[in-house]
């Protein structure tokens, strides 16, 4: 066959199998009740459209040649924006910003049931208390009122409600939106394996939420986008809810409402240095003229190893975004927002194999006018992804005040140690079980542990300390213990007499 006539047979059955897709949604949508009509069908319209992109795009969908190096300019040094100070009236520029939460994960990882924003982190608060009481200390403070909206998704959006009760008498409006739901496809006929609406029973793997890209269209959708705009809201402030590190900056702040040559961005990215635990974070680069994230999946196999390098790419995203409302409102109408497509491979519990399709957020950013990237400090990268991070923000490392925490400043050094917990403390009931207190950590380098160990009460650690037992046996370090670069193997019981 001519290559004309295989490209032709190719494209035939293209079109034959969206329009199985095609023919497959509308029977879904069939079974959505009168109040589920008008949601579903937008949500079942954005996965086709996704669905559209991912049939028409092949290979790696960046061209590695042309990747460069961002101009110096591009990306800014957080002291240079601090430097420029804060305005005479901090709840003018204040009262400019909204802050949106990702709240759609599901805290499975670490062992917990339910939304991941519920679990404690500090003191018996959750990472949605310490959010809720950073933005009130703001509004206090400065007399403000800074909103606060979690974009749920469909995982996490019922229990969120439930607890949202608790904040009614605090100084913060609180607002919440769901994103997408959109169907897993089958990953050999590409067809959607949901055979009706609803997502419990044997249909809850059928469905999942398209990754924190469907932000733009879904605020949008909900009404939330004009609401803001209408009264006067300029920017929102955009990150993970488990980083806690994400608190608001009003020096950034200004900067975007007072830009030193009168040029208002409209899209800025936080990133920070690179270290060896981070080789595989998304990092910024020049491409075709305009700032673009490029994520590890996007790169060609024969070029990974250039991109995890630390030297030839030394900062990398921590999705920490600050983005004009008003400019994601013009981009959404002209259907504009352009974000690589992420394929997300799958293996359900009864073995199926199925494909899930997502965007990111910081992808966006090549479709904004005037990005900018502004390294900051490590310390507005907090992200608490296991119980090893767990530890670390649990520790006397940091300080807690008005709901954000710092780095004490007992510790003489501003790295944070690197702790490594082995899968007995994956669980977090099975790490708290673990530790009687959290130990002294101000003077630790590093931590590993492996097996099964357990920690007494007021045990110090210091520079290195690696402790293994292994199979079959138990160390128990005991009430007071302080290591210092120290190994600890083998069999150590304490028993009650």
């Amino acid at each position: 066959m001519s290559q004309d006539g295989a490209s032709q047979f190719q494209e035939v059955i293209l079109q034959e199998l969206e329009l199985s897709v095609k023919k497959e949604l509308e029977k879904i949508l069939t079974t959505a009740t009168s109040h589920e009509l008008e949601h579903t069908k937008k949500d079942l319209d954005g996965f086709r459209k996704l669905f559209h992109r991912f049939l028409q795009e092949k290979g790696p969908s960046v061209d590695w040649g042309k990747i460069q190096r961002p101009p110096e300019d591009s990306i800014q040094p957080y002291e240079k924006i601090k430097a420029r100070g804060l305005p005479d009236n901090v709840s003018s520029v204040l009262n400019k910003l909204v802050v949106v939460k990702l709240n759609g994960g599901l805290g499975t990882s670490m062992g917990c049931k339910g939304p991941k924003s519920l679990i404690g982190v500090r003191n018996e608060n959750t990472f949605l208390d310490l959010t809720v009481q950073q933005i009130e200390h703001l509004n206090k403070t400065y007399n403000t009122d800074v909103p606060l909206v979690l974009m749920n998704s469909f995982n996490t959006d019922e229990d969120t409600k439930k607890i949202l009760q608790k904040y009614n008498h605090c100084r913060v409006k609180i607002y919440t939106f769901n994103q997408s739901r959109y169907p897993r496809i089958n990953k050999e006929s590409l067809l959607p394996i949901a055979k009706d609406v609803s997502y419990s029973g044997e249909n809850t793997e059928a469905w999942y939420p398209p990754g924190h890209g469907d932000i733009y269209a879904s605020f949008y959708n909900s009404g939330l986008l004009d609401t803001f705009i209408e009264e006067g809201k300029e920017y929102i402030f955009v990150s993970n809810i488990d980083n806690l590190g994400a608190t608001v900056d009003l020096y950034i702040l200004n900067h975007l409402m007072n830009p030193p040559n009168g040029k208002r961005c409209e899209f800025v990215m936080e990133v920070t240095n690179k270290t060896r635990a981070d080789v595989k974070g998304g990092t910024l680069t020049q491409y075709e003229g305009k700032l673009r994230l490029v994520e590890i999946a996007q790169v060609p196999k024969a070029h990974v190893d250039e991109f995890k390098s630390v030297s030839k790419f030394k900062i990398f995203n921590t999705n920490n975004l600050w983005i004009s409302l008003g400019a994601v409102k013009r981009l959404q109408e002209q259907n504009a927002i352009d974000m690589e497509i992420i394929v997300n491979p799958k293996t359900l519990d009864g073995g199926l194999n199925v494909i899930q399709l997502e965007t990111a957020v910081g992808a966006a950013i090549k479709s904004f006018e005037n990005s900018l990237g502004i390294n900051v400090p490590r310390s507005r990268f907090l992200p608490v992804k296991t119980t090893s991070d767990l530890l670390l923000v649990m520790s006397n490392l940091y300080s807690l005040k008005a709901g954000s925490l710092t780095m004490s400043e007992k510790r003489e050094f501003p790295t944070v140690p690197l702790v490594k917990l082995g899968s007995s403390f994956t669980k977090v009931q099975d790490y708290l079980r673990r530790f009687e207190s959290i130990p002294d950590m101000l003077e630790l380098d590093h931590l590993t542990v492996s097996g099964d160990v357990t920690f007494g009460k007021n045990v110090s650690l210091k520079g290195t300390v690696i402790i293994i037992a292994n199979h079959g046996d138990r160390i128990d370090i005991p009430p007071g213990a302080v290591l210092e670069n120290k190994i600890v193997s083998g069999n150590l019981r304490i028993l009650d007499h």
